[in-house]
């Protein structure tokens, strides 16, 4: 019990100062920065030290890839539902997969669990990565349903350039869990043995690509067909945002209100951990 209490507060101490150093680097508002210091606490003290720094990972990532270009994507920054600064809800969405399967690793530390913590993990990397450098491509996104040729930054489209960002950010996943284990194994922890054995770290990497790849098209899928999309009159445009920053209301073009752009990337992200579990039976 102490030893969990003592990564509880560790892990509160560390991402509290994530946290408030990305509020003051404007990659998060006041909620997504408590946000942040609930699940980096929950995290980091109910899975370990290497969840977390798969969580911290993630967010150091995408926080450099939204900075980069960020002039030449800003035109299509109204498209997007939220801007650059995630909120609470975007917190969750990204997390709120890891903050549940750390709460069943606390009480049944299983492999399993960190097979799903990396799919759901790999997920939201590739899908930031695929968004973050997709929209950069030259050639226009086509809908993963139709094949129709899109506007860049469309829900629903997908690239070439896109693509492969998802393929290198799920295993950028991958490859930093295994180093992580690593490190834990050199300073005298489980390391391998966490994910089930030496044996089974190719299949570790295996679960953040088949989860990134696999929770990413789902994700595009979605946003393809069941994605809240509205239309704003004064810019003649699609845009996942309900209301404009005026207070205009906009008008549902497709798809279920309620599910906007944060619940489509935490149900995607679930997919990916089911991606990851999955790898994990079929190996083990």
């Amino acid at each position: 019990m102490m030893a969990l209490i003592g990564r509880l507060v560790l892990g509160l101490a560390c991402s509290a100062g994530i946290g408030f150093l990305a509020f003051r680097r404007e990659a998060l508002d006041f909620s997504g920065a408590v946000g942040a210091a609930v699940a980096g606490t929950l995290i980091f003290g109910l899975g370990g030290w290497i969840w977390g720094a798969l969580l911290i990972t993630f967010f150091l990532l995408s926080t450099l890839l939204s900075k980069y270009k960020a002039r030449t994507k800003a035109s299509l920054a109204e498209k997007f539902a939220k801007g650059s600064r995630r909120d609470l809800g975007q917190v969750l969405a990204n997390g709120g997969a890891g903050i549940v399967l750390a709460i069943l690793y606390a009480w049944m530390a299983h492999p399993v669990l960190l097979f799903a913590f990396g799919g759901a993990m790999a997920t939201v990397n590739a899908d930031t990565w695929a968004t973050e450098l997709g929209v950069l491509s030259r050639r226009p996104p086509r809908l993963i349903t139709s094949g129709e040729v899109v506007e860049p930054g469309t829900s629903g489209g997908i690239s070439l350039v896109g693509t492969l960002a998802t393929g290198v950010g799920g295993l950028v996943i991958g490859g930093a869990a295994l180093a992580y284990l690593w490190l834990d194994g050199a300073f005298g922890g489980g390391g391998a043995a966490l994910a089930g054995g030496s044996t089974m770290l190719p299949a570790l990497v295996a679960a953040t690509a088949v989860g990134g790849l696999g929770g990413s098209f789902f994700d595009s899928l979605l946003g393809a067909t069941v994605q809240a999309i509205y239309y704003t009159r004064r810019r003649s445009k699609e845009t996942e945002r309900p209301i404009e920053p005026d207070g205009t209301p906009n008008q549902l073009l497709r798809g279920w209100r309620w599910l906007n752009n944060d619940w489509v990337n935490f149900l995607s992200s679930l997919v990916g951990a089911g991606l990851g579990s999955l790898v994990y039976l079929v190996a083990h």
